[in-house]
């Protein structure tokens, strides 16, 4: 009897939960039955827009998409050249759409908002309903000639742009003031053109206001007073300038013009400007000395002593000017040292040292006279190859130490062998120093490895030991064939030329054996015809010189005696032709004309 007690209130409970599924089952079903019938009440038709449908604050709801489009185009078209007016810093623009080509999508517009109210019937009804409780706002994609908004928002801001300046010291005499700053602005651009672009696409036109942003001075006032009390300070003293022993008295006025006061935002004093350039490069002139480098100095008797290098000294501009702002910034002890970098030399005394030139190795002298630019030019050669160093195994070419002989180094015209004959030439009298230069090598026991004589002879030089040079062709090379370097000086008196080879002296004996002067073919003769001569007789103006030759062997030994080199060089010399003057030939006596015999009648 229990059991089935319990079966039955079980079975009730199924009964009563499937009753209860029941009810709501055809609760649901009578709500979405509901909803179905609501939504198709405000469905309406999809061929209109939904009531509550703005596209740029014009209501649309109600029309068809065409007739929207149309009403929205043709009120664009109305105010295309109808201006919106645009303010910003006090100033008015007045701009029309049409000139920046600004063109709304009204198209896409009107097709966003028939989206947005549109779908299954249900659904349709649901989202008018939404839009008629909240209405929707559809802003259209506007376009715009890009260049034509630049230049616009350009001359926008051109107007009313101002910029901001910072607070700065000015100076009046010794007297130090603080000018205030001012407070700029500046159009917001991005934001200006986005507004500008929209209101020109609107249907509005309510002056519309620009944005600007204001820009702050970035040196105020305040900031600057502690700066304008430290300059009055640096101006209210001298200051003494020190180097050593010596010094340099700055005075207030000076110092007020290498005052450099703060600008361009900056609020630190400095020591600058014109009148510091002008004023450091003069003392430059009194700091600087040049450095000099280790030489040698020449002794009688061809020994050679060597004088050590000196550092130099150059004045260090932005240093100096630290310290003298430093030490004018205090109220005692206004005292600046001048800062100054050392020079080192070129060649130091070491360096000198480990060339070891020590004595002579060779040398020579030439006399020479002549016209001025003659002696001019042996003079101007002769300095362009003093001092030349040739390091060990090198060969010294005097076309490559000279140059080429041009005016523009000074060169003048003198009279000058060209192609046998002397004539006058740029650089006559360059063949006296080579010659000279020849004999020192040749004296000195050095290879000589391009000598070339002169065309005609020349009685002052030594026999066979003339050399001629023509840049660049025709040089004379010799070979430094020590184990140390060689310095070549010349000097130059007043009627002789001296070249000396200075070295590690070698104490070579250089002995010379030169062929006598031949004569390898007599003077052309060159004869002109007198008329103020006699028939027959005959004048010499010039010998003339035969063609001739000769040779001059050089033989080299080493102090023990060793046969170093064995040289020589030939020399073959044109002739120079006889000048001859003749009388005219004798006239030949003509014939009388044949007599004609008379007979008788």
């Amino acid at each position: 009897m229990a059991a089935s007690s319990a079966a039955l209130r079980a079975r009730r409970r199924a009964q009563a939960r499937s009753r209860f599924r029941a009810r709501i089952a055809w609760a649901c079903a009578l709500l979405l039955a509901a909803a179905v019938v609501f939504g198709l009440l405000y469905g309406g038709s999809s061929d209109t827009l939904a009531g509550g449908t703005r596209i740029a604050g014009v209501d649309v709801g109600g029309l068809t998409p065409k007739a929207a489009r149309r009403l929205l185009e043709q009120r664009a078209a109305r105010l295309a050249n109808v201006p919106v007016t645009f303010t910003a810093g006090g100033r008015s623009f007045h701009v029309r759409p049409s000139k920046l080509g600004v063109h709304a999508d009204w198209a896409g517009a009107v097709a966003a908002a028939r989206r947005n109210g549109d779908g299954l019937a249900v659904v349709r009804g649901y989202r008018r309903l939404e839009l008629q409780l909240f209405p929707q706002e559809v802003t259209p994609r506007v376009t715009a000639y890009d260049t034509a908004v630049d230049y616009e928002l350009t001359r926008i801001a051109r107007a009313v742009d101002r910029t901001q300046r910072s607070a700065s010291l000015v100076r009046h005499g010794l007297h130090i003031s603080v000018v205030p700053g001012t407070t700029g602005r500046v159009l917001e651009w991005a934001e200006a053109r986005r507004m500008l672009v929209r209101s020109l696409a609107s249907f509005d036109r309510t002056p519309v206001a620009l944005p600007l942003e204001t820009a702050e001075p970035s040196v105020t006032t305040a900031s600057l007073l502690p700066v304008q009390r430290l300059a009055s300070r640096v101006v209210a003293a001298p200051v003494t300038l020190e180097l050593g022993p010596t010094s340099w008295r700055v005075p207030r006025w000076r110092l007020a013009t290498l005052l450099q006061l703060p600008r361009g935002g900056s609020t630190t004093l400095g020591i600058g400007g014109a009148a510091a350039e002008a004023y450091f490069a003069k003392l430059h002139t009194s700091v600087d000395h040049p450095a000099r480098d280790a030489t040698w100095e020449l002794l009688a008797g061809g020994s050679v002593r060597l004088v050590p290098a000196q550092a130099g000294a150059t004045l260090v501009p932005e240093a100096t000017a630290a310290h003298l702002l430093s030490a004018a910034e205090r109220t005692q002890g206004r005292v600046a040292q001048v800062v100054v970098d050392s020079v080192k030399p070129a060649r130091s005394t070491a360096d000198a040292a480990a060339l070891g030139i020590t004595g002579t190795v060779g040398g020579y002298e030439t006399i020479y006279g002549g016209d001025p630019n003659r002696i001019h030019n042996v003079q101007l050669v002769a300095r362009l190859i003093d001092g030349k160093l040739i390091a060990p195994g090198a060969t010294f070419s005097f076309n490559g130490a000279t140059g080429a002989r041009t005016a523009a180094k000074g060169f003048l015209t003198a009279p000058v062998i060209i192609n046998g004959e002397l004539q006058t030439g740029l650089g006559g009298g360059v063949c006296q120093v080579s010659t000279t230069v020849f004999n020192a090598a040749y004296e000195g026991g050095l290879p000589i490895t391009a000598r070339t004589n002169h065309a005609l002879y020349i009685s002052h030089y030594p026999l066979g030991r003339d050399a001629t040079v023509d840049y660049p062709d025709v040089d004379l090379k010799f070979v430094n064939d020590t184990h140390h370097w060689l310095l070549l000086r010349t000097f130059v008196g007043p009627s002789s030329l001296s070249v000396v080879l200075y070295g590690t002296p070698q104490h070579r004996r250089v002995v010379s054996i030169a062929a006598p002067l031949r004569v390898v073919a007599p003077p052309p003769v060159q004869k002109t015809v007198d008329p103020t001569l006699k028939p027959g007789q005959t004048v010499v103006d010039d010998p003339g010189v035969p063609a001739q030759a000769t040779s001059v062997e050089r033989k080299v030994y080493s102090q023990s005696g060793k046969l170093l080199s064995d040289q020589t060089w030939y020399s073959s010399y044109r002739a120079e032709p006889k000048i001859v003057r003749v009388g005219p030939k004798k006239p030949k006596n003509k014939p009388l004309p044949p007599t004609v015999a008379q007979g008788p009648h």
